[in-house]
């Protein structure tokens, strides 16, 4: 939807008459986001944009080209655009603009002001395209600092706050603008006047503001097709932190990746030391898109099948094996390496073959398939903390991080064996430091009172396989469609960092409230 929404209806749309030559793309910080997680820049260049430049950089004047503003409708960016067109000099013969979201009409009518601009617009169009594509069923509105700012201390009267939510608010609604979609808003009751207690009822009011503006756009629905619910992470403590086994997850966790990017050493095809290649994970690669979601070890297994496959075709290959020799994913790997027909193809299963094996190394030198077992146990009811306080004791050498994790399990499932000091014994025994215990203390804050919670150590849920995995396993039981909205995409490091940043006093209150839908 956001691929064909930006490349067909925004910038196909501007290859009419005369104006079918080369263009100039113009994006501020947000929407350069917003087109890189969407496009590629050969798909842009497709649709006839020769350069992308950036709001607020200097530019070189082009009077004798048209120019596509891409833009967030802010009061800065409009009057920079304003200060490109105006005057008897504009830097551009005509200027295209399509804004990110909703344009206040103050800010249409400071437009019309200007007599010597009117001529030279084109196009004037809202797009309502402002959040982040992870997914064909994920996005974000790319708030990585909400934590925080929605629990600082006095957060209701603080301008980031409200900033913070109104933005949320925007971004989520233009989702739903996107896909013509009018939703029943759905959220948590507030039961307090804590700030906390209050997000989930102020962000579902601002976007049912933002949403019910829409229903002036042509052919939008004018009564509900869908339902938006609206959660924080007081409702799942467990998923940030437990190690999942996907493909995808494992890559994200065990690996140092930077977004969807990663770098690897593999094997010189000249046969000297190996080389660095960077690596970038996504939607466009046929094999992450087929192995991502599912377990790590049928992953490998998968990509064995597929070298052998390729290998099979080599008669090298046949004669080796017709000698009896097994061949290991590593000599596939070689051979398959060899196959000049398959070009690409290839180059993408080898590298895949690679991070497999980077990950099943991980797995096995920390000992991680016992924990991850111990993780699920817990989570169903099925350990305790005699076999909490065994594993520490015979783990000694565990790294921090997975030990703190343990315990961040053990103490939202089982938040009884954390009071008193029954809490800094196990941290103890995990050697682990106060700074970790605070992160524990944390989270048990922000999950609310142990009161409003089942003395069943067991959940319904399982936490075995990724969020967005859930998402599309969702959507085909149900056969209606089920997209994930997250304000970030935190791997465990980082989530656990920032937990430890919060203070009590930041997000200490009235306890949160057992789940109680309401909706606009």
């Amino acid at each position: 939807m956001t691929f064909s929404g930006l490349l067909h209806e925004m910038l196909g749309s501007t290859k009419t008459g005369d104006s079918k030559a080369w263009k100039i793309l113009i994006m501020d910080r947000v929407t350069v986001k917003v087109m890189s997680k969407s496009c590629k820049m050969a798909d842009i260049t497709d649709q006839g944009i020769s350069l992308v430049e950036e709001l607020f950089k200097r530019r070189e004047p082009m009077p004798g080209m048209d120019a596509i503003y891409f833009i967030q409708p802010s009061k800065e960016n409009i009057v920079m655009f304003l200060s490109d067109m105006s005057g008897r000099e504009p830097l551009y013969r005509k200027a295209y603009i399509f804004f990110s979201s909703t344009i206040p009409k103050e800010l249409v009518n400071h437009i019309k002001s200007d007599s010597s601009v009117l001529p030279r617009i084109g196009a004037l169009r809202e797009m309502n395209m402002e959040y982040f594509p992870i997914d064909n069923q994920g996005f974000l509105t790319d708030h990585d600092q909400a934590l925080q700012t929605l629990y600082a201390e006095n957060a209701e009267n603080s301008r980031h706050f409200n900033i913070c939510l109104n933005m949320m608010a925007t971004r989520i609604a233009t989702v739903f603008a996107s896909l013509k979609e009018l939703p029943f808003v759905r959220y948590r009751a507030a039961k307090s006047t804590a700030p906390r207690d209050l997000v989930p009822s102020k962000l579902a009011a601002a976007i049912w503001d933002c949403i019910s503006k829409f229903k002036a756009i042509p052919n939008f629905p004018q009564t509900e097709t869908c339902e938006l619910l609206i959660v924080d992470r007081s409702v799942d403590q467990i998923a940030p932190i437990i190690h999942e086994w996907t493909y995808d997850a494992m890559c994200h966790d065990l690996l140092d990746m930077e977004g969807n990017k990663h770098v690897i050493e593999v094997p010189s095809k000249t046969g000297g030391p190996p080389e660095k290649k960077e690596i970038v994970l996504e939607d466009h690669d046929p094999v992450w898109l087929e192995l991502r979601h599912t377990h790590i070890a049928d992953a490998s297994e998968r990509l064995h099948e597929k070298m052998t496959n390729f290998a099979s075709k080599n008669k090298a290959a046949q004669m080796r094996s017709k000698e009896g020799s097994e061949l290991s994913t590593r000599d596939l790997q070689k051979i398959v390496q060899a196959l000049p027909q398959y070009g690409e193809q290839v180059d993408k299963l080898s590298t895949h073959v690679e991070i497999a094996g980077i990950i099943n190394r991980i797995i096995r030198d920390t000992g991680l398939r016992d924990l991850g077992q111990l993780e699920q146990d817990l989570v169903f009811g099925d350990a305790a903390a005699k076999d909490v306080i065994n594993f520490l004791r015979t783990n000694q050498d565990t790294n921090p991080e997975n030990k703190l994790r343990l315990l961040m399990i053990y103490a939202t499932v089982y938040p009884e064996k954390f009071e008193g000091d029954k809490g800094v014994k196990l941290m103890q025994l995990a050697k682990l430091s106060p700074v970790d215990m605070k992160v524990i203390s944390n989270m048990q804050l922000i999950a609310g009172s142990p009161e409003n919670k089942t003395k069943s150590g067991s959940f319904s849920l399982k936490f075995d396989t990724g969020k967005l995995r859930v998402c599309h396993k969702l959507t085909s039981s149900l056969r209606r469609e089920v997209v994930l909205g997250s304000t970030s995409f935190d791997d465990p490091p980082q989530y656990i960092t920032k937990l430890k940043l919060l203070s009590e006093k930041d997000i200490a209150g009235a306890p949160a409230q057992p789940f109680k839908p309401q909706y606009w």
